[in-house]
């Protein structure tokens, strides 16, 4: 948050030529005029945030493998949550964008949620919100990324090559072999995870996959007991959080205000954003919730009422880095990245705004929850 608003003063200032010029040049890594060379913020979008979601894939794997992703019973309502959390959010994006084709490649931005952000704003409420209903917002925040990872991969690929995406199936052969032979040292599956990323990368296919599929590929258990992916995922998690999470935010959260008015918040790229962010999670998150619980394929979560769980679904609606990143990959025009950057922040700050009050108000009336629970 520190990092998003330092971004909208300095984009706001004097600084703004030096901030745009900094993000804008190049940084080449090449061997014979061969290799990589980008402005720094591809480097940060597609190198920076492979980790992040490398990140999120060890999460992914730990969870499947022995978390809340392991007993499918329990993954049903925040799973069906999630996925109305997405198709809804596109829906209010595409219906407010049909008009001009120009913007309707950003269905997907108001379909992610931010983990950290929903759980931190949750975390505020503290011990009057009960667990169980952090449990489902991380279930749902976890399906949710898992679900971004699939867009990204199936409507964010340009200009495929298949010589390079055939020549990235090499080191994840070597990681497989890794992961089965429960190999117990990280660095050889790190050094073959980035040779992918780079092969990845000049395929055409986004690199931050590479980053997930290496993910994959670390053993949870190695051959003596121990667990790299768990040592990875500690090692990592302070770095992503504090480093990566923040340089992120503050390379891509600088909307340029000069000149804008409350009108510019109502073109239809910003309110697509901003009210799939806030009417579509709501809808699609609590909607889906309420009609799974009342045909009694699910319970609600121990200790929850209905106004826990609308509150969670407008901290859905909290899209952030997510949010922002898919935006990155829809848009390269900087005039509509700027409209991205103010209805994605628009949209998550009313959202977490809502999501806060709306969980302190259900903590203290204690609702009692209904008879399906």
């Amino acid at each position: 948050m520190v990092s998003a608003l330092a971004a909208l003063m300095v984009a706001n200032s004097s600084l703004q030529p030096f901030y745009d010029g900094f993000l804008g040049s190049y940084l080449a890594v090449t061997v014979n005029g061969e290799g990589l060379e980008k402005p720094l913020i591809l480097w940060i979008n597609d190198g920076l945030m492979a980790i992040f979601f490398f990140l999120i894939g060890l999460e992914l794997k730990r969870e499947m493998l022995e978390g809340k992703l392991k007993n499918p019973r329990d993954v049903f309502l925040p799973g069906a949550a999630a996925v109305g959390g997405m198709i809804v959010p596109a829906i209010v994006y595409v219906a407010l964008n049909w008009s001009t084709p120009e913007t309707l490649s950003g269905w997907a931005i108001p379909a992610a949620t931010d983990i950290a952000f929903a759980l931190g704003i949750l975390a505020l409420v503290g011990s009057r919100a009960p667990v169980s209903l952090k449990v489902f917002l991380l279930t749902l925040a976890i399906l949710d990324d898992l679900g971004a990872i699939v867009i990204i991969a199936l409507f964010y690929t340009a200009d495929l090559k298949i010589d390079y995406l055939l020549l990235a199936s090499l080191p994840l052969a070597g990681l497989l072999y890794l992961n089965w032979k429960g190999a117990h040292r990280i660095a050889p599956a790190l050094l073959l995870g980035t040779i992918m990323w780079f092969l990845v990368l000049k395929s055409g296919v986004h690199a931050t996959l590479a980053g997930v599929i290496t993910a994959f590929t670390i053993p949870l258990k190695d051959k003596f007991g121990k667990s790299p992916l768990h040592s990875l995922e500690h090692g990592l998690e302070g770095y992503v959080l504090y480093l990566i999470v923040p340089i992120f935010a503050f390379a891509n959260a600088g909307v340029v205000l000069t000149g804008l008015s409350f009108s510019d918040l109502l073109a239809p790229l910003p309110l697509g954003i901003a009210l799939g962010l806030i009417v579509g999670k709501q809808v699609g998150v609590f909607g889906v919730t309420f009609l799974v619980v009342k045909s009694g394929l699910a319970k609600l979560p121990h200790g929850a009422n209905w106004l826990h769980i609308y509150g969670v679904a407008c901290l859905a609606g909290i899209g952030f880095t997510m949010s922002l990143f898919i935006g990155s990959l829809s848009f390269s025009d900087p005039a509509l990245m700027n409209q991205v950057r103010l209805g994605v922040l628009s949209g998550s700050l009313v959202s977490a705004v809502i999501g806060y009050v709306v969980l302190i108000v259900a903590s203290r009336e204690a609702v009692p929850a209904p008879a399906e629970a």
